[in-house]
């Protein structure tokens, strides 16, 4: 079996041209856009193709239908429940506060309200577009971040403004039945969307911070457009320049584009953590998919880690019988704390 810690290089998959906007309008002028420098040097034929709500024209110039996907049709656009363009007031949870994230451990994540999860919508992506001219806006989210194993992955989404497949919502709040049935309907569903690893290895090396970055650029250079902005989930930007960024606390339950980067990158990571316990079983990795749980620990304690954990990690720390496997970095993790890494330790 191939070693996973080479999964590295970006999954890279095509736009799903059945499953772009109905009533596309015409694109602004160039000089109605302020678009950023960022932007792809793809030929001007592959940007004709997007309309200005984020869908793909086909050939005959006719616009492509959202697909009727697992039971359901989806409607064109979703209803513009908030205007072109929002107040400042109205966003202030999307604004970036320029401070260092403060990650939540996902199984503290399970435990959020059991009130009605509200749906995501689009206010932030119509938001970016009135104010700065984007046309192609890309939704993140990662997963793994705090897993004491196996890589952190990162989707990056396009969703366009049609209306979002019943239930969509972050990738936390679902059961893995209902995860997995998303997944499949957001396969087909998006505009586009590509995933980015980086691996254990490179976690120990870089720092989650700069793991993160390399992940989701990775991702986005696997798109087969380059976005004019791109909305990450939380309060801290580690992407940076190039890429013109809105950060948005709990975007993977309230933005579309985000929730669908959620679902996908969940789903295809556990996928992955399922693959790499086919080798280490006594570590349970389809279950807990590399993060702290008590068969984890016992299987670290008796076996020590698989080449698949992240040696410079704090639960290293209490694994006496290990501790020449671990890997010392330089510069601390800020970015996730000691108590973290520790887990159940």
């Amino acid at each position: 079996m191939e070693d996973q810690n080479q999964t590295t290089h970006p999954e890279r998959l095509i736009m799903n041209a059945e499953s772009q906007d109905a009533g596309s309008q015409g694109h602004a002028s160039g000089d109605e856009l302020n678009e950023p420098e960022h932007k792809s040097h793809a030929p001007q034929a592959t940007w004709d193709a997007w309309d200005d709500r984020g869908g793909e024209r086909h050939a005959d110039g006719h616009d492509g239908a959202a697909p009727a996907s697992g039971g359901r049709a989806h409607d064109a656009t979703e209803p513009d429940e908030s205007g072109s363009e929002l107040s400042d007031s109205e966003l202030s949870d999307s604004e970036p506060s320029g401070g260092p994230g403060e990650h939540e451990a996902e199984g503290r994540r399970y435990a959020e309200s059991a009130m009605p999860i509200t749906p995501p919508t689009h206010r932030v992506e119509r938001s970016i577009r009135a104010k700065t001219g984007a046309k192609v806006v890309a939704g993140i989210d990662e997963v793994g971040r705090g897993a004491w194993a196996g890589p952190v992955t990162v989707c990056a989404a396009i969703t366009g403004l049609r209306r979002a497949p019943e239930g969509l919502t972050d990738s936390k709040l679902l059961t893995v039945k209902r995860r997995t049935e998303l997944a499949e309907l957001l396969d087909g569903w998006v505009t586009a969307h590509a995933l980015g690893h980086s691996s254990s290895e490179e976690i120990d090396e870089l720092g989650m911070t700069a793991a993160l970055r390399l992940a989701a650029t990775r991702a986005l250079e696997a798109l087969p457009v380059c976005p004019d902005a791109v909305i990450l989930d939380g309060k801290h930007d580690y992407l940076g320049t190039p890429w013109q960024v809105r950060t948005v606390i709990k975007g993977d339950q309230s933005c579309i584009s985000v929730a669908a980067a959620s679902v996908l990158a969940k789903v295809r990571r556990d996928a992955l953590m399922a693959e790499l316990g086919t080798d280490h079983s006594d570590f349970a990795f389809a279950d807990n998919a590399g993060y702290p749980s008590p068969v984890h620990k016992t299987a670290l304690q008796a076996l020590g880690p698989t080449p698949h954990h992240r040696m410079s990690w704090a639960f290293m720390d209490a694994l006496p019988r290990w501790q020449h496997l671990k890997r010392t970095r330089v510069v601390a993790d800020e970015d996730t704390p000691s108590a973290e890494q520790m887990g159940f330790f």
